[in-house]
């Protein structure tokens, strides 16, 4: 441990937070009961239409296609016994894949491990020249490899490859390519699919897929119902939570007892929940998590108070705690119909799914927050301790996290899929973590999460302005 002459012998300085920019917005947010139930049975018509076009898709290529269409506009979750038992078919074909075009072989590949299917990136080496390297294709071929290349493994070279090849063609093609595409290349390039938050980027391609020439208007329309459904449940659960933490403050204004009181209130609504679903057993877990995590911050509090710089590996053991990846986890548990107590003590070991997941959050968070959370230098930052125990500069550790976090997300591509084991409903949610944090930090570095700004737009979006239908 390296003592850090920096530091003044103060007490860490508190941070001042300004008002919050939606005030009162998902406070008083409405609902209203007859025109969710107008969107329910709309969907409801649609989607017996949508599920007889899956079935008369006949060909691997086509059902591919629809699928990915399904997927994108966030329609999938309507259509999951469906897609899986197509895929299951295009699996028990292994030479499918072998003998389609780029386009067709990439979107397999990637619809196959998004799915958790194992499958060789053997099906690409027909694309690859004798010297080893890609060549370039169409633009739409082009697109698929890049999404199908950030569903790779750490040992998967021949992706690794795919991925630069294609992210230098894609960004030096995209000014000359027409709206639609341009549109999804340039999406692409920001977050790559595999990435993004399915139901942040469906109502971003919504409204892509409307100006795509081939478009299915039955699609389109069940899209925008299916949103704008979610979106008032969204707005109800938000306006629900608002009331009652505004409540809690008013309430119990002093400091400690607010931390106390909130926390006993988190804890019984927990229980009643637990109760009301049958999972009770899930309650010692949530009770040790919360134990788990104030350990944790405690550790982090006694290296900042006693102005010690623990080792890079020694934060980032004890960041994989207070990333919150696992209270998160606890927290949500109750309402999974597929939680058993095997799937509890699976993630008591602080399994291989969750820790990139975990590593990855802290990554992106110490890229987007360490100016700020420095505070000029009066405060360690996991990317103090990198710079320290690797001796780089700021830049070279801040390039560094950049790399770290991509051999994350490929650590992480593969305890996906091999994550089989567990129920989709509880894996993805690490999945789902990883990409909240993206889709915070990955902008410029800047963090999201204390500048609401960097995300308003797609808050907004979200939140606030339903699809005009």
């Amino acid at each position: 441990m390296a003592t850090v002459s920096c530091l003044s012998d103060v007490r860490p300085p508190m941070t001042i937070h300004k008002p919050s920019i939606w005030a009162d917005t998902f406070t008083n947010a409405s609902f209203d009961e007859k025109e969710q139930q107008r969107y329910s049975e709309e969907i409801e018509v649609l989607k017996e239409k949508a599920r007889d076009m899956l079935k008369a898709a006949t060909t691997p290529p086509n059902q591919m296609i629809l699928i990915d269409t399904l997927e994108r506009l966030g329609l999938d979750y309507l259509f999951e016994t469906e897609i899986e038992n197509i895929l299951q078919q295009i699996k028990r074909d292994d030479q499918l894949l072998h003998h389609c075009d780029l386009f067709t072989t990439s979107l397999g590949f990637r619809l196959l491990r998004q799915h958790r299917h194992r499958i060789s990136c053997d099906v690409f080496n027909k694309f690859v020249n004798k010297d080893g390297m890609f060549e370039e294709g169409d633009v739409e071929g082009m697109l698929s490899l890049y999404e199908a290349a950030h569903v790779r493994f750490n040992n998967e070279k021949i992706l690794q490859e795919a991925a630069d090849f294609t992210r230098i063609y894609l960004s030096s093609r995209e000014a000359e390519l027409e709206s639609y595409i341009k549109d999804r290349v340039k999406r692409a390039l920001k977050h790559p699919l595999h990435r993004d938050i399915p139901i942040v980027y469906a109502r971003n391609f919504i409204s892509i897929y409307e100006k795509d020439p081939s478009r299915n208007e039955l699609l389109i329309k069940l899209a925008k119902f299916n949103f704008n459904f979610l979106q008032n449940l969204y707005r109800k659960e938000l306006s629900q939570v608002t009331r009652w933490t505004k409540d809690e403050v008013d309430r119990l204004p002093e400091y400690m007892r607010i931390v106390y009181r909130f926390i006993i209130g988190i804890y019984e609504e927990f229980e009643c929940d637990a109760a009301k679903f049958g999972k009770s057993f899930a309650i010692p877990y949530f009770k040790e998590t919360v134990q788990h995590l104030g350990r944790a911050f405690n550790q982090e509090l006694k290296w900042i108070m006693g102005r010690k710089l623990p080792s890079f590996q020694d934060y980032l053991e004890n960041s994989e705690i207070t990333s919150d990846v696992y209270i998160m986890f606890a927290a949500i548990i109750p309402g999974f119909e597929s939680l058993t107590q095997e799937t509890i003590d699976w993630i008591r070991t602080m399994p291989k799914l969750a820790k990139p997941t975990s590593t990855i959050g802290r990554y992106y968070d110490d890229l987007g927050s360490h100016e700020r959370e420095s505070k000029g230098g009066q405060v360690l930052t996991v990317m103090d301790c990198y710079m320290q125990h690797y001796g780089v500069t700021k830049q070279e550790a801040e390039s560094n996290f950049v790399e770290l976090i991509q051999q994350t997300w490929n650590d992480l591509s593969m305890d996906w899929v091999e994550t089989t084991f567990v129920p989709k409903e509880i894996a993805i949610q690490f999945l789902n973590y990883a990409r909240m944090c993206e889709a915070i930090y990955n902008k410029n570095n800047v963090d999201g999460y204390s500048n609401p700004h960097v995300v308003k737009e797609d808050v907004v979006a979200l939140f606030i302005d339903p699809i005009l239908i």
